[in-house]
């Protein structure tokens, strides 16, 4: 969560900068994060983000991946470091989210991430793997509007790997999804969080 005063969904935080650093620990790799207050996962790695990147399949080792949402880049520089042929886009609303995650993937010597504001991804990029933690407390019809916009964006016979709270609606997005013609299935469940793995 972001500090008091300041959403880690805000395109520009209010909240005043205080960074410092986290360690990130896989038993592939290992990244030391720049974060900052007024961005998602400040202070530490999120536990819903290490679940994802332990337990989601091998993302595309090619074309264009995404992190919906990169935050300080967990994500995003863990999918790269793991498809170095890929392009991973990595983008957030968060101008100090977007401004960490480039340092961090130049400070970790990761070259194949690409940082920007979701509008400023061309029209015609499609992805082969999505990534996300996503921003759940920006409300339901925000939530669906977004997802719907990025899954849209699948390459034919893509997967999104999504990781969802239990209380926070993950049984709920589960359904949704497959109405939206993306079955998705449960990957993995624990602490409350569930990996959910939907396909186009």
């Amino acid at each position: 969560m972001a500090a008091p005063g300041s959403h880690y969904f805000d395109e520009e935080p209010t909240t005043e900068s205080a960074p410092r650093d986290v360690l990130l620990t896989l038993p592939d790799t290992n990244l030391r994060l720049r974060t900052d207050r007024g961005v998602f996962g400040y202070n530490r790695i999120d536990a819903g983000s290490k679940l994802l990147l332990l337990k989601a399949p091998t993302p595309c080792p090619a074309g264009n991946l995404l992190d919906l949402g990169c935050g300080a880049g967990a994500i995003a520089l863990t999918m790269a470091r793991r498809s170095p042929a890929a392009t991973v886009w990595a983008i957030d609303v968060n101008d100090r989210a977007r401004e960490l995650c480039r340092a961090n993937a130049i400070a970790n010597d990761i070259p194949n991430v690409r940082v920007c504001a979701p509008d400023d991804v061309a029209s015609e990029v499609e992805f082969a793997t999505i990534w996300s933690n996503p921003a759940i407390r920006i409300g339901k019809p925000a939530l669906h509007e977004m997802l719907a916009r990025w899954f849209n964006r699948l390459a034919a016979g893509g997967e999104a790997v999504l990781v969802v709270h239990k209380h926070l609606g993950s049984d709920s997005l589960q359904t949704w999804l497959g109405e939206q013609g993306y079955p998705t299935v449960r990957l993995a469940s624990s602490g409350g969080y569930r990996i959910l793995r939907s396909t186009r």
